[in-house]
């Protein structure tokens, strides 16, 4: 009897054996076929009641107008080329005076200094003060939800327009608008966390080698409305002692149009004074760059951002024959996170 237990335990034991054997082969081969799906990173801006962030943002441009061989404008046929640039450096400091989680956050920015830096052009006269410096000690609000999406705009909107008027030449009959930087003003403020909030379903978060699009503003030093389509990519997820940085690169081309909700900081008829104000017919005909972003996922804040593009234009002179200037345009933008 003992002998008869021993056969059927051990038959028992094969069989169970060979059942476990098979489905473990069949998980293994279910594993092998499924796709290992990468962790999504949830992205969202996070506030902190009366903590104030302070940044720096710096926009400059290179300006080179080559005339070519035009013997009208260069008496002895040789190219000719003009070069000019200006930069802006501006600390702007945020803080959250009503903040839901869930909701509205309000966002007070106060411009805490100004600085304009512009090359005189060949020919020009010294450059007067830029509108742009007049912002320095003003606020605006801002009222944004947790993705990042600015949701009123009107205080900045306003602001905008109320420098625009102080871009015109003060005792002159005609109105003669003179070069400023307010487009670089509006680069700067009206794309905050644009990365984080043009992300289409950002409740499902984001996965590395993700992509997804958007419209940035292009500033120029002559008066046009222009617009760079933007893709985002998440590159990689970096460690640091201040948290997780979602690293966000871009890459930038040439927008068919710009929305007709972004702002136009003059009104009415007028001249532009220098160089860009008896230009005409501007086409862009290139542009092309990258960026990289440094989004902190724990602090729910961008550290720093670098743009960089390059931007071609044709133009065409009434008043010179035959002159068809092209203008190269080197811009960068950059946004970094001060110290407390």
């Amino acid at each position: 009897m003992k002998t008869v237990l021993i056969i059927i335990t051990a038959l028992l034991l094969s069989v169970l054996a060979g059942c476990n054997g098979a489905a473990g082969e069949k998980e293994l081969a279910i594993a092998e076929k499924e796709p290992v799906v990468e962790e999504k990173k949830l992205l969202t801006v996070d506030f902190q009641k009366g903590r104030t962030l302070r940044y720096r943002f710096v926009s400059s441009r290179d300006i080179e107008v080559d005339w070519g061989q035009t013997k009208s404008v260069s008496k002895r046929g040789r190219d000719t080329v003009d070069k000019s640039s200006e930069t802006m450096e501006m600390v702007v400091a945020y803080t959250p005076i009503e903040v839901d989680p869930r909701g509205l956050t309000t966002i007070k920015a106060t411009c805490k200094s100004v600085k304009i830096r512009r090359s005189k052009r060949s020919g020009g006269q010294a450059a007067s003060k830029d509108a742009v410096e007049s912002l320095a000690g003003k606020s605006f609000t801002l009222t944004v939800i947790p993705t990042g999406k600015i949701e009123d705009y009107s205080q900045l909107n306003k602001l905008i327009k109320e420098i625009g008027k102080k871009a015109f030449r003060a005792g002159s009959k005609r109105r003669i608008k003179e070069p400023d930087m307010i487009g670089d003003f509006f680069a700067t403020q009206w794309f905050l966390w644009d990365s984080i909030s043009s992300i289409e379903k950002p409740g499902e978060g984001v996965s590395i080698g993700q992509s997804w699009k958007s419209k940035l503003s292009v500033p120029t030093p002559m008066v046009m409305k222009e617009a760079r389509d933007v893709t985002y990519t998440l590159d990689e997820i970096r460690q640091s002692e201040k948290g997780r940085l979602a690293v966000i690169r871009s890459s930038y081309s040439p927008a068919e149009s710009a929305p007709r909700s972004w702002p136009m900081p003059y009104s009415g008829r007028f001249q532009m004074s220098g160089m860009f104000g008896f230009l005409r017919g501007y086409e862009v005909l290139r542009l092309e760059g990258q960026g990289e972003e440094l989004f902190n996922i724990d602090a729910g804040r961008t550290e720093q951002y670098n743009q960089q593009y390059q931007m071609q234009l044709k133009a065409s002179s009434p008043f010179t024959l035959g002159a068809n200037p092209l203008i190269t345009i080197k811009q960068n933008l950059t946004m970094e996170l001060l110290e407390d």
